[in-house]
């Protein structure tokens, strides 16, 4: 939950500052971000309003990313699983590290994955691949990730975040109203009929 909150946070202070062009998310250390902190959920069972809450918290900065107004870099330097690989996910580009270990395992584990996977995720890698990576949940690397589709490039470990910085030096080099407009209606994807595009795009 802190990290969530502070996580919102950063993005709500980012949407407001018109000087923001482009986010960079990375993790610190050896992981980009592995996921629900089990020991705290051990130490005892939450009501069903902590519940509701904690999970109303990760759609909220899942969907923060989604939504953001200017584009978000992912850099995912080591291991994305769970929660972790759903934030990376949420980004408008990814970039990973070749060995880093990634995995779905919500459902083998018997809850179930969140921040918007079941519906982007067949997008992305086609509705045969989603349902592998989903229903089984098994680990694949950063370079497995890149060829399924989930990541626009992987590369060396010490090479992630360079490559990360010059991707959102680029991005924010571009122009900021039309990188804004082309994000929202890069959003809408099949949600709207082609009509609905050509008016928005006009617009």
């Amino acid at each position: 939950p802190d990290l969530y909150e502070m996580l919102g946070k950063a993005v709500g202070q980012a949407q407001e500052d018109r000087s923001v062009r482009c986010l960079l998310l990375t993790g610190a250390g050896r992981a980009f971000c592995v996921g629900a902190d089990l020991k705290a959920h051990a130490d005892g069972p939450m009501s069903r309003d902590e519940r509701r809450a904690y999970i109303a918290s990760a759609q909220a900065v899942n969907e923060s990313i989604q939504r953001c107004r200017v584009p978000v870099v992912a850099a995912v330097n080591g291991h994305a699983i769970g929660a972790g690989l759903e934030l990376a996910l949420s980004a408008d580009f990814v970039v990973v590290a070749e060995d880093a270990k990634l995995r779905l395992p919500e459902v083998a584990l018997g809850t179930f994955v969140g921040g918007g996977v079941s519906y982007r995720l067949p997008q992305r890698v086609g509705d045969l691949k989603a349902r592998e990576l989903i229903l089984l949940g098994r680990f694949f690397s950063g370079t497995e990730a890149e060829a399924f589709g989930l990541a626009n490039r992987a590369l060396p470990a010490g090479e992630v975040l360079k490559a990360s910085l010059d991707l959102a030096q680029e991005v924010a080099a571009g122009a900021p109203l039309s990188m804004e407009h082309a994000k929202r209606l890069l959003n809408l994807g099949s949600a709207s009929s082609p009509d609905e595009i050509l008016a928005e795009e006009a617009t």
